[in-house]
């Protein structure tokens, strides 16, 4: 058997029930010789006791015995929370239809007829035991991963939480250096240095931002909590935290509204969406270029979109833009975790819209985001 030579048969346990003591002895040799261990029961009675003392891997279950027959044993088992996962192999003199029918229902794994042939009750034997060992294997799997994941959800929050507030002073101390001094009083090499400095700051801070989210939104922390929010009264204040930014590229925001738009959605889900889109768009786009941002409705939702005239994005990537989280560079060699576009598209269906792209390499790209209008 495929499996077999990777299983070592004397970690598993199997329980023989049968009121015929021939017929238990026959089938302790053969499966003590295979290296099993064996325990066994004359009785459905003596069975159901057993399986609780010995706690076996497999159960050869006869099914004519006096008292409890095999079915109802059977039935018992499976009914009982620690016994019911334990596989059974009904042992058989009977051939026809209803019985095999009647004993999977009640739970067998697999029938053995008697009198029985050695290779067959081998290989029945052996389907089982490496069903139980695939599953352990699995068990033992899931359980190292749950605590993987465990492990890097406090990992995640550790960083974010406790990088975010000293970056958070970091960014405000340069914020006021570089709007405080000019380039001749420092010198452009130092004032380049400090410009740098300044515009990296900002991207740490909104990376730790968006891992904070992020790690809460995938742990289940994060709860949404809608509102009727006027988009003509959040995006606009959004666009107006880049101004300083997109004035070092020299680039131009431009917001084209329409009157009231209102949607119900999280408001700082959706800040922090746009917030993403606008950063990006900015990275992306050259010197002396424009972004525009659009609110539009098409019919139940209302749409913000982030044009640019950048770069653009490869059509093979475009598929895969809002789940990859690979790494990607701006006009000036700005760095992206790929983790922004991720949480956007999180956050958007969290409220019941969705993200998307268009996009044309070297053109430049227009990213959206849809939520549902108030009802």
């Amino acid at each position: 058997m495929g499996s077999e030579a990777n299983i070592n048969k004397s970690d598993y346990k199997i329980l023989i029930v049968d009121d015929v003591v021939s017929n238990v002895l026959l089938l302790k040799i053969l499966l003590s010789n295979e290296k099993f261990q064996v325990c066994t029961a004359n009785s459905g009675e003596a069975c159901l006791e057993q399986t609780k003392a010995e706690n076996p891997d497999l159960i050869l279950l006869d099914v004519m015995m006096p008292g409890i027959d095999g079915f109802q044993t059977a039935t018992k088992l499976k009914s009982a929370p620690e016994t019911q996962n334990i596989p059974i192999i009904f042992l058989t003199a009977l051939n026809n239809p209803s019985d095999l029918v009647h004993g999977f229902q009640v739970g067998g794994s697999d029938f053995l007829t008697k009198p029985f042939n050695k290779e067959e009750l081998i290989v029945r034997v052996m389907h089982q035991i490496e069903l139980v060992a695939a599953k352990r294997t699995i068990e033992k799997q899931n359980a190292e991963l749950r605590a993987t994941i465990a492990n890097r959800d406090k990992m995640y929050s550790v960083i974010a939480h406790d990088l975010r507030s000293p970056m958070a002073s970091i960014r405000m101390v340069l914020n006021l250096v570089v709007n405080a001094v000019t380039p001749e009083a420092v010198g452009p090499e130092l004032w380049e240095l400090l410009d740098k400095a300044n515009k990296e700051s900002e991207e740490v801070h909104d990376l730790l931002d968006n891992l904070l989210k992020w790690t809460k939104s995938q742990t289940g922390r994060l709860s949404v909590v809608t509102q009727d929010l006027d988009l003509n009264d959040i995006i606009p204040g959004v666009v107006d935290i880049f101004e300083m930014i997109a004035m070092t590229k020299r680039i131009q925001l431009k917001y084209i509204g329409m009157g009231s738009v209102v949607v119900r959605a999280d408001n700082d889900m959706l800040k922090t969406v746009v917030r993403n889109f606008m950063s990006n768009a900015i990275k992306f786009s050259p010197e002396g270029s424009s972004v525009e941002i659009m609110v539009t409705t098409e019919g139940d939702f209302a749409k913000v979109s982030v044009h640019d005239h950048g770069v653009g994005i490869a059509p093979e990537r475009i598929g895969s833009i809002f789940h990859k989280g690979e790494t990607t560079y701006g006009t000036e060699g700005e760095e992206g975790s790929g983790l922004g576009l991720q949480l956007c598209a999180d956050f958007a269906r969290k409220n019941g819209g969705d993200v998307m792209v268009e996009s044309e390499l070297g053109k430049g790209s227009t990213f959206s985001l849809t939520l549902p209008l108030k009802r």
